[in-house]
């Protein structure tokens, strides 16, 4: 498993090894010991998998709060999106910050994205299947979104994007409180 810093600390692209033959290929895409080993130890709890059929599907950008806080592992396994973390631990040198990674299938490329970042990702082809790990189960009672334009993100749409209700409604980030604090080093 290759392992590649981003620009925002705790923000890590991983892109596992394929082994392929005449048949395909086969990836193991996260093995909790090799992970530790690499000084990632996460417990995933639950696993999510969304289809976004139009391109320019907008989905974000989500959190979920203290104490239900989750970290995040994200690939594209049908299509292509953008997608997008933000660093909203109050405190910290990158607070506002945000890296855009394209995920496909094909370069099988993964996004960790840590507590007290939002996430969202945006479709760049039709038909789009998104499937992320989650270290804790979701609580509706802890569930948020920022306004995805109000950061000023190159989501690298060419119209409108395709919005739930729930995220055209966000707040926009300066009439947002975080609700994470930075606690040194990710």
């Amino acid at each position: 498993m290759m392992i590649e810093p981003t620009d925002l600390p705790g923000v890590l692209i991983l892109t596992p090894q394929r082994f392929g033959d005449a048949r395909g290929w086969f990836t193991e895409t996260w093995n909790a010991a090799r992970m530790a080993s690499a000084g990632l130890d996460l417990a995933f709890v639950q696993d999510n998998h969304s289809f976004s059929a139009q391109v320019g599907t907008l989905r974000g950008l989500h959190y979920q709060a203290p104490p239900r806080a989750q970290d995040k592992l994200v690939r594209c396994s049908r299509g292509a999106i953008r997608d997008i973390a933000v660093d909203v631990r109050r405190g910290s040198p990158s607070y506002g910050r945000w890296v855009a990674v394209d995920l496909t299938p094909e370069n099988g490329r993964q996004l960790l994205v840590p507590k007290g970042f939002l996430h969202g990702f945006v479709t760049l082809l039709p038909d789009t299947e998104v499937q992320y790990k989650c270290t804790d189960v979701y609580a509706p009672d802890c569930d948020g979104a920022v306004r995805w334009d109000s950061l000023g993100i190159d989501w690298g749409l060419t119209a409108d994007p395709v919005l739930s209700a729930k995220d055209t409604a966000a707040p926009a980030f300066a009439d947002w409180t975080s609700p994470f604090a930075y606690e040194g080093a990710a």
